[in-house]
């Protein structure tokens, strides 16, 4: 088990109490205050919904663009477990964390439910369809759907 120290600790428990608040404060505007005094940098006119989850390991690598939609539900996972070298007799637990910032450009809609991977950008007036499971970045101006998230219209300028 890996020994932190006592103000990293206080600092997750402080982190880990805001977000609760976030989750689930009305009305929006509450929830980004509280999102951002967790270190999340969120832009002007952000809309989140009720019980958005942003990763607790890092809020910091999160980066929101001005005019976001984030609907209710939605996951932004800033680390995830390297199973690159993952081989059979192995404890998944002792796989190291790969860790990346996620950046969601002006103007995007992530639909209820999805779920943004770590390393992930989303465009610039990008809409990310409910339930889809965003793993790569997904281009400006366009809708992207599914499990894993696949473009399937872009829009015209």
């Amino acid at each position: 088990m890996r020994k932190r120290s006592l103000p990293a600790l206080l600092k997750g428990i402080l982190n880990r109490f805001l977000h609760h608040f976030a989750r689930h404060s009305f009305p929006g505007v509450v929830r980004v205050f509280f999102h951002r005094l967790r270190g999340v940098h969120i832009g002007k006119n952000v809309l989140i919904g009720l019980d958005v989850l942003i990763d607790d390991d890092g809020p910091e690598r999160v980066f929101i663009s001005d005019d976001v939609f984030l609907t209710a539900g939605c996951m932004l996972l800033t680390h995830q477990r390297d199973l690159g070298n993952y081989k059979t007799g192995d404890w998944v637990g002792d796989m190291p964390f790969i860790k990346a910032p996620i950046h969601i450009k002006q103007g995007a809609h992530i639909g209820i439910g999805a779920i943004i991977m770590p390393g992930v950008t989303i465009g610039k007036g990008a809409i990310i369809g409910a339930g889809a499971v965003v793993t790569k970045d997904i281009p400006d101006y366009c809708v992207a759907v599914g499990v894993p998230a696949k473009v399937i219209k872009r829009f015209g300028g």
